[in-house]
């Protein structure tokens, strides 16, 4: 079945029903709630469409779209997607769809929550399917402004300052994209034949083949731009201190679409036009990566330890199993095995990491709509009293902390596997890698106290005849993704194969030898 236009359709969806919301009272909730969800399941069941066209086989751009935009700038609507993008783009529509469902308990002023959050699904997708990076950048500044009004309007009681503090990240690093990409642009004409110009598949050629050569001081100034924008939104450290602040505010919905989506737009800016577009700097920077990494991995593990707040310790979680996505992109020089295992882990995390998390914030909503407090030594003993909700808070736990036979052990371990065998320069890697193993006890430590904290031991008297169990809207929200953290537990490959290809000819090109 050929789908035209199959990823403007895609992208635009959800815009289309943002517009619609907008002439729709403003007192008609429930009618707000069912356009959200039919477009967003609209969006989801298109992007699923595309699924047996995708050809795994090949690294070439696929359902390729390309027009005119500003040709005096040579900037043009050029959309694909690749085995980079295209697990991205499921993971965005369906996690949407599934945090909009999770946010029918939002009551105050509906339709503009459920506009912003479709204007939100626009931008993310917009982002991943992006092949001129004008076009990029301006999808990236789209997802800003709905998450500020998502966190700041409905929020909790530091809501104001926690979208303040993530709108003054995110526009500094925005900033930083913005002169790098002027830089790579103007660099662009000075290579003999070729004209200025965003494209980036035509850029990563120029690169690629040599022609267009960002070295030296001015190749790592420029990357340095980029790498600080894409580690905000990751984040990495130091970068991280918007994050907990940003998820504790935020409604469960726009919780599970941060750390779901949002998160993963730095790594993949790191891997779209860092890596293909400017090896060299890159390749110089390896050494220190693998250090910024093995800090997130460890001290993220040791904040979520220290945490109170159930839902700050899943915040500071992401930290650490974001740090995993780092050791594995660290690993892309050197042993061409190792590097392959260590990317194609970095990319399987994102997507692990997506749907783990996104359940963990959806069951802490739960506890918390029921009781109106996240406090860990609140409770105790729900295991007896929700047996639905605990069995499904132990799985995700545990697949949180890599147990064998669930989806976050095979992405963690080919990251360690990668980086284990990864060197540059006569760098070892070895004991940065020994080092980030701490991180995996510590995460075994927390989410281990989380489980007997609040569903072992003595039961609070205080919840007692107040803690039903999960509701069937809840358990729509997150069966789905505990299917599928069994499912690629046990069937990695099925996404592994999406990706391979991809991969494999970005290392070649990091590596120099395309």
């Amino acid at each position: 079945m050929n789908l035209p236009f199959a990823l403007s359709s895609m992208t635009f969806l959800p815009l289309i029903g943002a517009v619609i919301l907008l002439f729709l009272k403003k007192e008609d909730a429930r009618l707000h709630r069912i356009v959200a969800t039919v477009f967003a399941a609209l969006t989801f069941v298109l992007s699923v469409a595309l699924f047996p066209q995708f050809n795994a086989g090949t690294a070439d751009m696929q359902f390729v779209e390309q027009a005119n935009w500003i040709p005096a700038f040579n900037i043009h609507y050029h959309l694909g997607v690749d085995g980079l993008s295209f697990p991205l783009v499921l993971l965005t529509t369906f996690l949407t769809l599934i945090s909009i469902i999770a946010s029918y308990g939002i009551d105050k002023r509906t339709r503009e929550y459920f506009f912003w959050f479709l204007m939100l699904e626009t931008g993310m997708l917009g982002l991943f399917v992006s092949l001129d990076f004008f076009l990029f950048y301006v999808f990236w500044e789209v997802t800003l402004i709905p998450m500020y009004f998502l966190i700041g309007v409905w929020g909790g009681p530091k809501r104001e300052y926690a979208a303040v503090k993530f709108f003054l990240f995110t526009l500094f690093g925005s900033v930083f994209m913005l002169l790098s990409l002027l830089a790579i642009y103007f660099a662009s004409g000075s290579v003999p034949g070729s004209e200025r110009t965003f494209d980036l598949v035509k850029l990563t050629q120029l690169a690629s083949t040599g022609q267009l050569q960002l070295v030296g001081t001015t190749g790592m100034i420029i990357f340095l731009g980029l790498y600080v924008a894409f580690a905000i939104k990751i984040p990495a450290f130091p970068f991280h201190t918007w994050l907990p602040l940003a998820h504790v505010e935020a409604p469960t919905g726009v919780s599970v679409i941060l750390a779901g989506v949002m998160l993963k737009m730095g790594v993949y800016g790191i891997l779209r036009v860092c890596y293909p577009i400017l090896p060299e700097p890159t390749r110089q920077f390896l050494p220190w990566l693998i250090g910024i990494a093995s800090i997130n991995v460890v001290y993220g593990a040791f904040c979520a330890l220290a945490q109170k707040d159930m839902k700050r310790m899943v915040a500071y979680s992401s930290v650490n199993h974001m740090g995993y996505c780092l050791l594995g992109m660290a690993a892309v020089m050197g042993n061409p095995n190792a590097a392959h295992a260590g990317l194609s882990g970095a990319v399987l995390q994102m997507v692990n990491h997506g749907i783990i998390t996104a359940s963990l914030f959806l069951l802490v909503g739960v506890i918390y709509d029921r009781a109106h407090t996240r406090d860990i030594d609140a409770f105790g003993g729900l295991a007896g009293k929700i047996p639905i909700f605990a069995g499904i808070m132990i799985v995700q736990a545990m697949a949180s902390l890599g147990l064998p036979g669930l989806a976050g052990f095979v992405s963690e371990f080919l990251s360690f596997l990668g980086a284990f065998g990864g060197s540059f320069a006569g760098h070892d890697y070895k004991p940065w890698v020994a080092f980030s193993v701490l991180g995996i006890l510590i995460t075994a430590a927390f989410l281990l106290k989380l489980i007997r904290l609040v569903l072992m031991g003595e039961a609070n008297p205080k919840w007692e005849g107040k803690m039903p169990d999960m509701t069937p809207r809840e358990l729509v929200t997150v069966l789905p993704l505990l299917g599928l953290t069994i499912f690629l537990g046990l069937d990695p490959g099925f996404a592994l194969r999406l990706m391979d290809t991809t991969l494999a000819q970005l290392i070649r090109i990091v590596s120099g030898q395309f």
